[in-house]
């Protein structure tokens, strides 16, 4: 649900014009309780009501390998979720741990109205399978960060994009101190990057990371890796040893099958690249148009 204090929105229709861009949902053919949510034609999320365990998004199964391996089996996790959307990932660890308590902080009011009236966590009179108790709120994820109690989340994953790009202020030191801060002693913080060549905002993101965690990898297909192509690359951390080989073995099976990169690997990788810090920050990297063919 959207808590009571969120501000309002007026109530959307399928192509909505909200204050960071056109909001639609569209309807997959082939699997009739699946969506898609794009904001001014971009993907923003794809969800499977019907199967929330279901992840078409490459990022978004990393990210749920993450959640699978976080914690014994079925352990009910607290999860932040910076970047609502639509609420795919945190029905995803409804339904494999449940029991989970739940945050999403979403910016555009848009899109958690739309979500919430289209794709709701609830039907008349019962639970969808696997929602379990997630709640909304309508804010800007740092301010919401800052605002939260120390120490009260087991996973914290950060995923938030205007549009194309993460707004700069959520890619610094200070932001991922904050972030840290509201983790348990054994929490795991991931964030979803995205970055083309020549890789420098993404080594920038990496270098923030690794100055706040003690364990730190990335997740990535080969070639964004390498800097050859545009992509999506998941950094995970956490201040105890992170569940490395379970993840290799993960991603290694994908349909389309990634990488991971620690240690000394990962130390070539970033080498020369200075943290991002609040002075410097800038907002990712737009995708370029070829993304999109």
């Amino acid at each position: 649900m959207i808590e009571p204090d969120t501000p309002g929105a007026d109530t959307p229709g399928p192509d909505t014009p909200g204050g960071d861009g056109t909001v639609e949902l569209l309807n997959d053919a082939e699997r009739p309780e699946a969506w898609t949510l794009l904001i001014d034609g971009i993907l923003q999320s794809e969800v499977d009501l019907g199967d929330p365990r279901h992840l078409e998004i490459e990022y978004m199964r990393r990210l749920g390998h993450l959640a699978d391996l976080a914690a014994p089996t079925a352990m009910p996790l607290r999860v932040l979720h910076l970047g609502g959307g639509a609420l795919t990932l945190a029905r995803y660890v409804a339904a494999t741990r449940p029991g989970s308590r739940q945050l999403a902080v979403e910016s555009n009011a848009t899109v958690a109205a739309l979500v919430s009236q289209r794709l709701p966590l609830t039907r008349p009179g019962r639970r969808r399978p696997g929602t379990g108790e997630i709640a909304v709120r309508v804010a800007d994820a740092r301010a919401a960060l800052e605002r939260l109690p120390a120490g009260s989340f087991d996973l914290l994953v950060v995923d938030v994009f205007a549009g194309a790009r993460t707004p700069a202020h959520l890619t610094s030191v200070e932001f991922t101190v904050a972030g840290a801060r509201v983790l348990a002693p054994s929490g795991i913080y991931a964030v979803n990057v995205g970055d083309g060549p020549p890789l420098a905002h993404a080594r920038g993101r990496v270098a923030a990371v690794r100055s706040v965690f003690a364990h730190v990898c990335v997740l990535a297909e080969p070639p964004v890796l390498r800097g050859r192509r545009f992509g999506n690359l998941v950094v995970v951390a956490s201040d105890r040893e992170l569940p490395v080989s379970g993840l290799i073995r993960r991603i290694a099976a994908d349909p389309f099958p990634a990488r991971l990169v620690e240690g000394a690997a990962l130390d070539q990788w970033a080498a020369g690249c200075a943290p991002i810090v609040d002075a410097h920050a800038e907002p990712s990297p737009a995708m370029p148009p070829e993304v999109f063919a």
